[in-house]
């Protein structure tokens, strides 16, 4: 089996055992009592069975990575690219989630929390990013047509999902109600990670595509 068929399974079991065990934080042990409407993901992390949520992370990050090496090695990314660019952002952000953890901001502000939560932005922001330049790079090619328009109807997806929580920040100054109390912050985070990492998983299956029409590719190559 060739090299990019494993690193694009490898991405996409990664995806699932990820799902897996965040899903599994929703329903069972301490972190099953946490809203899920109006606490963040992240808030995983502090509790007692925090090692689950920082371990899915970790998996989804080097997952997320495989995945690009795929998307590199079978052409459908080009190593210089903002594609390239905008997945690795994806990667190193869900890192930094994990190294810098969540941060109580009622006792006042911290560096950790800060890193967190710009990291949480760059993570959120470039994966529907990277999509939206993979699916234009190949939405003029007759056999990719499908994965491309697929991939950006992904993008546009998440980064709708992220509008609500861009808007409760820009409106912040002028309502005074704190951005992440305007919204049902935990519920909007939950929908954009479920859309991101499903992405992650298309564009694994995308790769294992073409592998086995390798001629596709040598088209845009």
């Amino acid at each position: 089996m060739a090299l990019p068929r494993w690193l694009a399974l490898a991405g996409i079991a990664a995806v699932v055992v990820a799902l897996g065990m965040i899903g599994a934080l929703h329903v069972t042990g301490p972190s099953a009592e946490l809203d899920p409407m109006r606490r963040t993901i992240s808030q995983y992390a502090l509790l007692e069975t925090g090692n689950v949520f920082n371990a899915a992370v970790v998996v989804l990050a080097a997952g997320s990575a495989a995945t690009l090496l795929a998307l590199i090695r079978t052409a459908l990314v080009p190593v210089r690219s903002g594609a390239t660019v905008a997945l690795l952002l994806w990667c190193v952000g869900l890192a930094a989630v994990v190294y810098f953890p969540k941060h109580n901001w009622a006792v006042g502000p911290s560096i950790e929390g800060t890193v967190h939560r710009y990291a949480s932005v760059v993570a959120f922001l470039g994966l529907p990013v990277a999509a939206l330049l993979i699916g234009r790079r190949w939405r003029g090619d007759a056999r990719w047509r499908g994965p491309a328009a697929v991939t950006t109807a992904f993008g546009i997806l998440a980064l709708l999902c992220f509008t609500p929580i861009a808007v409760a920040f820009v409106l912040h100054p002028f309502t005074g109600v704190p951005w992440w109390r305007a919204i049902p912050l935990g519920g909007i985070e939950r929908v954009l990670a479920l859309v991101e990492v499903v992405t992650v998983g298309y564009l694994g299956y995308w790769a294992i595509r073409a592998v086995a029409r390798p001629a596709a590719v040598a088209v845009r190559g």
